[in-house]
């Protein structure tokens, strides 16, 4: 693959001097490797699937790349190629970041500057929108607890169809005041992982699933427990959850009050624990049956986790 990467670096004028390649991290959906240059250290990403159902989906994460960029804390994107051909899948070529992995007890203050950063920018043309957050949410848990309907776990799947319901009547109640708040591009996978802590700047990556959508989605998302315990033992207690707030509020351009950025937080946490175990639940009918081409062994302990504890992490209201 390395020799593969290289000459395609080369033959398309990626970049100029014989680059060094080397594998940096994989996920659910992409693989990255390190290139090393005259230009400096890049990111080399192959993409192997869309969470977004889209036919280019590394052309759609190159286009939100593009319109993030203004915010100084995400990664410029240098060149795309969406054609699956000759690695399988679309390729793009991005500015490397230096950083270690987010630690809640010590960076919530950076995580709240780089969100507010972000969602002080309008959004761009092109991009998939969420017009009601929560119902687009609520509908995608429901098609993932619905995706294989032989799934083992059947008390698992009667504990989120529940959970569904509440979610979706909590959805109503709150659908004005979501519409009502200014639309922003929000990443909607922000676990500690894709984050980036380092001495010289904060930066968050891994953008392939971002929409235009309530920045109240971001919030919630980084909150939740489901992602927090996704990567750490970590839950965020009521006073640090009070100081990220307070802080984001702080550095956010047009900012709405902070009680109501609290209230609708309060209910996206909630949204993203059921989108968060859904996803789970689906997941484990894949890894047990060996459906996924790309497979972790962490994720693969936390859906675990998660289907065992799923009592305790769905919560006991609304």
């Amino acid at each position: 693959m390395e020799k593969l990467i290289r000459s395609f670096l080369l033959d398309h004028g990626w970049v100029r001097d014989e680059p060094e390649i080397s594998f940096l991290a994989a996920g659910e959906y992409n693989e990255n490797f390190l290139v090393r240059c005259n230009a400096g250290p890049l990111v080399f990403r192959i993409n192997r699937g869309s969470q977004l159902g889209l036919a280019n989906q590394i052309g759609y994460e190159f286009r939100v790349l593009e319109c993030v960029a203004p915010s100084g804390v995400t990664p410029r994107p240098l060149a795309v190629h969406g054609d699956p051909h000759p690695f399988g899948g679309g390729v793009m070529l991005m500015e490397f970041l230096p950083g270690a992995p987010l630690v809640y007890e010590r960076d919530l203050a950076a995580a709240a500057g780089i969100f507010a950063r972000i969602h002080s920018l309008p959004p761009c043309p092109g991009l998939v929108v969420q017009e009601d957050p929560v119902a687009a949410i609520a509908a995608e848990s429901l098609a993932l607890i619905n995706r294989y309907p032989g799934h083992a776990l059947t008390r698992q799947r009667a504990l989120l169809l529940g959970y569904h319901e509440r979610i979706v009547r909590l959805g109503e109640e709150h659908r004005a005041l979501f519409a009502a708040d200014r639309p922003c591009v929000v990443n909607t996978e922000v676990n500690s992982g894709n984050f980036l802590i380092g001495p010289d700047g904060a930066y968050l990556v891994d953008w392939e699933k971002a929409v235009v959508s309530s920045r109240h989605q971001d919030l919630g998302h980084f909150l939740a427990p489901t992602t927090t315990l996704w990567r750490t033992e970590t839950v965020i207690d009521a006073a640090d959850r009070k100081a990220f707030l307070a802080a984001y509020h702080a550095g956010l351009d047009g900012a709405p009050p902070l009680e109501s950025l609290d209230r609708l937080c309060a209910v996206m946490e909630r949204v993203i624990i059921l989108r968060g175990l859904s996803w789970c639940f689906m997941a484990h009918h894949e890894y047990t049956h060996a459906a996924k081409a790309l497979t972790d062994d962490v994720t693969r302990g936390k859906i675990l986790r998660y289907m065992r504890d799923m009592d305790t992490l769905i919560p006991r209201s609304p």
